[in-house]
């Protein structure tokens, strides 16, 4: 799970103190996001219900009553998961794991009839094996829950009715229920995964920081299933991007349907059709294009996005200027590097010779190869997929 750097944030106080049916209640929660996304999820949670928003080492942390975490579920586009903070204690041996967990009122999120699963990550902390604390936490809620009911809940790693995230750093535990699910890249448009796919969030974040407003064209030469441009389209559409999955608090004891029916019905008020020709995306691949096309109509834009059968050498964008962002392979394997650097090559030529008046980024994790694009990067802006450290590399096409 993308849940790092919560251990900057030492909280105390009494523990198991969150109702998830406490009106008007407000809640300490935190925003995961992958590295280099904080700022922009940080403008994002400036909505109706949340306050307190700071930024720390992959998230952010705010407050918010009931209503805001579900909004946040709803509409971040660059954040992974909503986490609602139960407790923070010291924790530096099995026992203390064990009796903080047990400490907090289990009867109030879990009953025997429903299941659960603990995710646990850790950090510079003495506990070192992540299944082991993730064992120790769940016996610490089972016992609680037999000695109440006489019976316990069952565990489901794969869809759990609750879902308690354990972040150990620095012998500093951190409890959560994670109030979304699944990751919310998962935004239920993507029907299959091609061979390099690049997560929701992260084409998400990169669009943010394309700053394009939707006010003139928007092209991704190199589309593959369309993640680029079905993003770009969501924000241009006033979409959320969680309208068309479901989330962990609808399981929640005390989850209240009526309320999640009204933040939906609002957020589809909104809603804006998008302008013809607006945003494009091509590929040489057929078969990407096809999936492309699918993945748009699942999300709702119909044949809104314009897609075409075209290798990039071919590329030449409509319109005398726009944004256009290629997010090419890196190379990674043994022996791609060499082939990569024609590629990159040619994505220089593109943008020299028929992209003039456009702003152009690129993203990659490779800054060798990045350096075969010939230009001057004018920006840079640092993010991470999954594990790679990646640049975004801003041109000004003159």
């Amino acid at each position: 799970m993308e849940t790092t750097g919560r251990s900057e944030k030492k909280t105390t106080g009494e523990h198991g103190c969150f109702l998830p049916d406490a009106a008007g209640e407000i809640f300490d929660c935190f925003a995961a996001t992958p590295r280099g996304a904080e700022e922009l999820t940080a403008d994002e949670l400036a909505q109706p219900g949340i306050g307190n928003v700071s930024q720390s080492r992959g998230g952010v942390f705010f407050k918010s009553d009931i209503a805001g975490i579900y909004r946040a579920n709803l509409w971040l586009r660059t954040a992974s998961r909503v986490l609602v903070n139960l407790a923070v204690f010291p924790c530096s041996s099995p026992d203390e794991l064990y009796s903080g967990v047990s400490s907090i009122n289990w009867r109030r999120f879990l009953s025997p009839d429903m299941t659960f699963a603990v995710h646990c990550t850790l950090r510079d902390s003495v506990i070192r094996h992540s299944g082991f604390a993730a064992l120790k936490s769940k016996d610490a809620v089972v016992d609680q829950m037999r000695n109440s009911f006489g019976s316990r809940p069952n565990v489901d790693v794969s869809n759990p009715d609750l879902l308690v995230n354990i972040h150990l750093a620095k012998n500093v535990c951190t409890v959560s229920l994670d109030s979304s699910g699944y990751s919310l890249d998962h935004r239920g448009y993507r029907l299959e995964r091609n061979d390099a796919p690049l997560r929701e969030t992260l084409a998400a974040s990169v669009i943010a920081l394309t700053e394009w407003d939707s006010s003139t064209p928007f092209a991704d030469p190199m589309c593959g299933s369309g993640t680029l441009p079905i993003e770009a389209a969501l924000l241009a559409t006033r979409r959320p991007p969680g309208l068309n999955r479901s989330f962990g608090f609808q399981k929640w004891i005390g989850y209240d349907p009526q309320l999640w029916k009204r933040i939906v019905a609002d957020a589809g008020k909104n809603i804006l059709p998008l302008p013809a020709g607006l945003i494009s995306g091509y590929d040489k691949d057929a078969g990407a294009l096809r999936l492309a096309r699918r993945n748009s109509e699942v999300a709702g834009l119909g044949k809104s996005i314009h897609y075409f059968h075209s290798a990039l050498e071919e590329f030449t964008p409509e319109g005398e200027n726009g944004t256009l962002v290629i997010n090419p392979p890196y190379g990674k394997r043994l022996g791609d590097e060499d082939k990569l650097k024609e590629l990159y090559c040619m994505i220089g030529d593109v943008m020299k010779q028929r992209c003039r008046g456009w702003r152009g980024f690129v993203l990659t994790g490779n800054l060798e190869l990045a350096k075969y694009i010939g230009l001057r990067a004018s920006r840079r802006f640092v993010l991470f997929n999954g594990a790679i450290e990646c640049r975004l590399l801003k041109y000004e096409l003159y």
